[in-house]
């Protein structure tokens, strides 16, 4: 049994599904992975379930109805993953912008290095982003320097979807008050742990833009994000962040 489960969430990534589960199983650690499929009409799960017969101790699915959005999906994997005995859980991305051997590196930072929270991140050693438009780079980076200037957060990449989370941490936040997707569902993740004590660190990463698929991208997850941010901190000014069951 591995302590470690890696959660995909996808919408038509048949391009992409197998090719990143395969290297995730090739990795010198033993890692568990859950697709958590929105239904994908391109035949994304069942693919999934093809590859379960040849992972099958390992390799999970969870199908569900229809295009719910990315901040759903992880609140699903969290619980799934915490009904089981995992300590670490992972959020990555299908498309490969994500290079799965950097899980590697998350785990390390949580498991040998006593952080509770490990974000893959684009920023911290300058501008890591291979293959991006440089208007999308530009606000992207300018977007993370806005969330740190309003939430205070020593974090230079908090829209960041490649994380470890310690079990304690998905124990401790209430996964039924956040609220947000996209963007700004990273953020409030990442606020959360922060104001409830936790420890975070930043590991480089490099972020490749995806190749093969299409973008999920949409207008309404950057005006989330932007206005999200400032409820977030009038919640921590409010006393309405609080651990689960407080």
């Amino acid at each position: 049994m591995s302590d470690s489960i890696v959660i995909i969430p996808t919408y038509n990534e048949k391009e992409n599904i197998e090719k990143i589960i395969e290297v995730v199983f090739s990795l010198p650690k033993d890692f568990h992975v859950l697709v958590i499929d929105d239904g994908s009409p391109d035949g994304t799960g069942a693919i999934v379930k093809n590859l379960q017969q040849k992972y099958a101790s390992s390799l999970f699915l969870l199908e569900r109805q229809g295009k719910q959005g990315l901040g759903t999906a992880y609140i699903a994997g969290f619980k799934w993953s915490l009904e089981r005995s995992y300590e670490y859980i992972f959020e990555m991305d299908a498309d490969f912008s994500h290079d799965p051997k950097d899980l590697l590196e998350l785990y390390k930072a949580c498991h040998e290095e006593g952080v509770d929270m490990a974000v893959g991140s684009r920023y911290v050693t300058g501008v890591n982003v291979v293959n991006w438009p440089m208007g999308r780079v530009i606000m992207s980076y300018y977007a993370s320097k806005y969330v740190k200037f309003i939430t205070r957060m020593k974090i230079n990449d908090a829209t960041a979807g490649f994380i470890c989370y310690k079990r304690k941490v998905l124990q401790t936040i209430d996964l039924d008050k956040i609220r947000f997707e996209g963007y700004a569902f990273q953020i409030e993740m990442k606020y959360t742990a922060t104001v409830l004590g936790f420890k975070l660190k930043e590991v480089s990463i490099i972020f490749v833009n995806r190749v093969l698929g299409e973008s999920k991208m949409n207008p309404g997850i950057f005006g989330e994000a932007f206005f999200g941010v400032i409820q977030l901190r009038i919640d921590k000014i409010m006393g309405n962040i609080k651990p689960k069951g407080i």
